[in-house]
């Protein structure tokens, strides 16, 4: 790939609690340093920048690459700004999980670093991972892209009400919305639908479930090793699926989550598949981090879908 002389600098205020603002302000001034054009978006609504930054990739004077500088809720949003534009994705990570830089070691506590890797590193191409569900489609008139995890039951309300949550900071922060979550109820029954495994005939997993996880990487919520296997790059999407357990059981497992270890339990089963349907009664789903409408939902992987910076 060429130099890359002009950027696309896309920010989110709320990001990290400010710390996306701090993330693009350095990142702003290393382009600048560097003899960089900074084209910079910061859109009041998800479907104001959306539509911004849309607009910018797709215009006569293209830049050479977008670059988020937030969290990964922000990458989900570019993502469907910048889909087929053949145009580069950076990271500035600033957000409160940023697993998506950290699967491609991109440093999350140096916006200068990750901004020279935007310049001098070298570009990959990854999967990504499609949401497509009544309201989501209706929301963006087509599937939702992802880069990370999506969530469905138990974790996706966790994740929804850490997202309400301004303490603790951190990671930190999913463990006690997990605790609040516990209260309410646990297990429903899910219907799981795979499809598209080379070598494999399609199959349906019929099973009460507190959480199914559909992941493109490894981890969610801040470093979470919830889809253990996941590859960015294999075409497939992985599935995890957290059965029947008690609350208790439910404790003592959450602090391997948090702390990044694999989970190692006989209720946690493990598949793999292009494309996956879930249906379950009344379970929310998140993706990258934000809302993504409900079951029942179809989940596609895009093979090589997207190009990004990295190291």
């Amino acid at each position: 790939m060429s130099a890359i002389e002009s950027v696309l600098l896309v920010t989110n205020p709320l990001s990290g609690q400010g710390r996306g603002l701090t993330a693009a302000a350095v990142a702003r001034a290393r382009f600048a340093e560097r003899g960089v054009q900074v084209t910079e978006i910061r859109g009041d609504t998800a479907a104001e920048s959306v539509r911004l930054v849309r607009a910018a990739v797709g215009g006569g004077a293209a830049p050479n690459a977008v670059v988020c500088a937030g969290g990964d809720g922000l990458v989900c949003l570019t993502l469907q700004a910048i889909a087929e534009s053949g145009v580069p994705l950076g990271l500035v990570p600033g957000g409160t999980g940023n697993d998506l830089a950290r699967e491609l070691g991109i440093p999350d506590d140096d916006a200068v670093a990750a901004a020279d890797i935007v310049l001098d590193g070298r570009t990959r191409s990854i999967d990504l991972g499609t949401v497509e569900s009544g309201t989501v489609t209706a929301e963006y008139g087509g599937p939702l892209r992802f880069a990370t995890v999506t969530g469905t039951g138990f974790d996706a309300r966790v994740t929804l009400r850490a997202n309400r949550m301004r303490r603790p900071k951190g990671s930190l922060r999913y463990t006690f919305a997990a605790l609040a979550e516990l209260a309410g109820g646990l297990a429903v029954p899910y219907r799981i639908e795979l499809s598209g495994v080379p070598g494999q005939s399609d199959s349906v997993v019929e099973t009460e479930a507190v959480m199914v996880a559909v992941g493109n990487t490894r981890t969610y919520g801040g470093g979470m090793m919830i889809c253990p296997d996941a590859v960015l790059d294999d075409g497939l999407l992985d599935l995890t699926v957290v059965g029947v357990m008690s609350r208790l059981e439910m404790l003592r497992m959450l602090p391997a989550l948090s702390s990044g270890k694999r989970i190692d339990h006989p209720a946690v089963t493990q598949y793999r598949a292009a494309t996956i349907t879930l249906t379950a009664p009344n379970v929310p789903v998140t993706a990258d981090g934000d809302p993504a409408g409900a079951l029942p939902a179809t989940f596609r992987a895009l093979p090589a879908a997207q190009q990004i910076r990295i190291p």
